[in-house]
């Protein structure tokens, strides 16, 4: 693995406070001007660029439901070229304008938003008769940044192919999770989404597209993947691709000892060759297991694990998932058998399933629809994302799990605590990542009304707070820092790098002002 040589102490000092004193200097950083008038009336974007107030309602606003940022404008490109005009007229133009690329808008809070800005709809480019080429020779897809998961699943199963690394839910954007990371439970045996890119085109801060790869613009490369919008728009990018295995054999475990619970994902990842998915969950003492993951368990069995949850207050999932075909049908249930007696789950409690391949990696749709069908997903998620060092995780589940969250009783929804593979990133990319071999991801993944998030929020905070004073070297995924010393902290000795990395495509701090990185 490769490591940036990072700057001297006084090198890091020295960007800081030149970061600071372009802040005060500068006025464009505020993204408080309106938008220069001959923008509206320009031609190139005509029929594209538009004030209405829905449109601008809707860009204003995203999944989290927890803030609303309204943009001057919203851009509805229908190529790629009309973003790069459109960045190169704000990088040329005096009073520079801020810009957000919007893909499907599961953002948490307003990080695709553009304050009094523009924000570009990428879904408006898509094209389904073009925005995808798959290599069967190569085993790649060049792939439009504005697509789905979801569409790029189904159009490499067309081909019997299929991408190796994916997010629970596929209904988000290429270029979104490839501008975060990208985990799931294949994180561990993969990499990141991001660890499985080949090549992209990416448009920076100064109006420039560039295709990039590993061997060429390789720090635009590793700047853009995992770098939260601020290098550049992705626009396109060539993913690796595998043959698709047909089914998957989907086994879940429960347990009531933590320790257990953890030793078993550390040693099953530890596996070259073993299981292709593995995602652990928490349930706690708050009534009946009434989130979507209660239709993983057959409904004769709901009583006797919500008498087990009262009994203990926390217990424990492992979902493990061994993909097969008509090549390896005869030895997957061998194999499962002999996975589980290796376990130190609660005997009794084992619950397998045989689905599709396309049916096990799209199942959080089926949650999705309930929730939808009962009026609860456009509500406030006020999520957050960690990323906890392997060391850590005993006293996280003491001081949260079973702590500031049972003590609150307020969580509804999925609680994840998986591990995943140091070794399966790359230090050169923008993500921040624990320094530890093994690292946990914990997702506290809740749905609130618009009359309690706040609470939620609070309990958030409660969780930071205790990860802090007990100095557990936690670090956020899909990060959010109300001020410019919490990303400093974020990034830490890597801080000045993404700030060298920023003056050098995009100096003038135009895109993604909703990270409220550099305000």
């Amino acid at each position: 693995m490769v490591s940036y040589n990072f700057p001297s102490q006084i090198h890091f000092l020295v960007i800081t406070i030149l970061v600071i004193i372009t802040a005060l200097l500068t006025p464009i950083t505020t993204n408080t001007s309106p938008l220069p008038w001959n923008i509206l009336s320009n031609d190139n974007f005509a029929g594209k660029l538009t004030t209405a107030s829905t449109s601008v309602e809707s860009a204003a606003t995203d999944f989290g439901h927890i803030t609303k940022i309204f943009p001057s404008a919203v851009l509805n490109p229908s190529a790629v070229q009309d973003i790069t005009d459109l960045i190169k007229l704000s990088f040329d133009s005096q009073s520079s304008f801020p810009l957000a690329a919007r893909g499907h808008g599961h953002s948490h809070r307003g990080q695709a938003a553009a304050k009094d800005g523009v924000v570009v709809n990428m879904r408006s480019m898509v094209n389904r008769d073009q925005g995808i080429k798959v290599s069967r020779a190569g085993l790649y897809a060049d792939v439009d940044s504005a697509w789905l998961w979801i569409e790029v699943l189904n159009k490499t199963l067309e081909l019997g192919l299929t991408p190796v690394s994916w997010t629970d839910y596929l209904y988000l954007t290429v270029g979104g999770t490839l501008s975060n990371g990208g985990i799931s439970g294949q994180t561990f045996r993969y990499g990141p989404q991001i660890s499985n890119v080949l090549e992209m085109d990416v448009i920076t801060g100064k109006g420039e597209i560039a295709t990039c790869s590993k061997d060429m613009n390789s720090d635009l490369f590793y700047a853009a993947l995992g770098g939260l919008g601020q290098f550049g728009i992705i626009t396109r990018a060539r993913i690796k691709l595998e043959l698709a295995p047909k089914r998957a054999k989907w086994l879940r475990f429960l347990y009531t000892d933590f320790s257990e619970f953890t030793r078993d994902q550390e040693r099953l990842i530890s596996e070259t060759d073993g299981v292709h998915f593995l995602e652990g969950s928490v349930m706690l003492d708050h009534g009946p297991p009434d989130n979507w993951r209660s239709t993983y368990y057959p409904p004769s069995d709901h009583l006797r694990i919500v008498s087990m949850v009262k009994q203990h207050r926390v217990i424990y999932c492992l979902e493990v998932v061994k993909y097969y075909d008509e090549t390896s049908q005869h030895s997957v249930n061998e194999e499962m058998e002999e996975l589980s007696n290796s376990l130190n789950y609660v005997r009794g409690f084992m619950y397998e399933k045989d689905v599709t391949y396309m049916d096990f990696l799209n199942r959080v749709r089926i949650g999705e629809l309930k929730l939808k069908s009962k009026g609860q997903w456009n509500v406030p998620h006020p999520w957050l994302n960690l990323f906890v060092p392997k060391s850590q995780i005993s006293r996280f589940d003491y001081g949260v799990f079973k702590g500031v969250i049972l003590r609150n009783n307020t969580t509804v929804g999925p609680l994840l605590v998986y591990p995943m593979n140091r070794n399966k990133w790359d230090d050169r990319m923008s993500t921040a990542i624990p320094e530890e071999d093994v690292f946990y991801a914990v997702g506290f993944l809740r749905s609130a009304s618009f009359d309690n998030w706040e609470d939620y929020e609070k309990e958030n905070m409660q969780v930071l707070l205790f990860c802090d004073d007990a100095n557990m070297g936690v670090i956020q995924y899909l990060p959010y820092y109300s001020s410019q010393e919490g990303w400093v902290g974020h990034f830490g000795p890597r801080w000045n790098v993404f700030v060298e990395r920023k003056y050098r495509y995009d100096p003038k701090m135009i895109l993604s002002p909703g990270q409220n990185i550099f305000q």
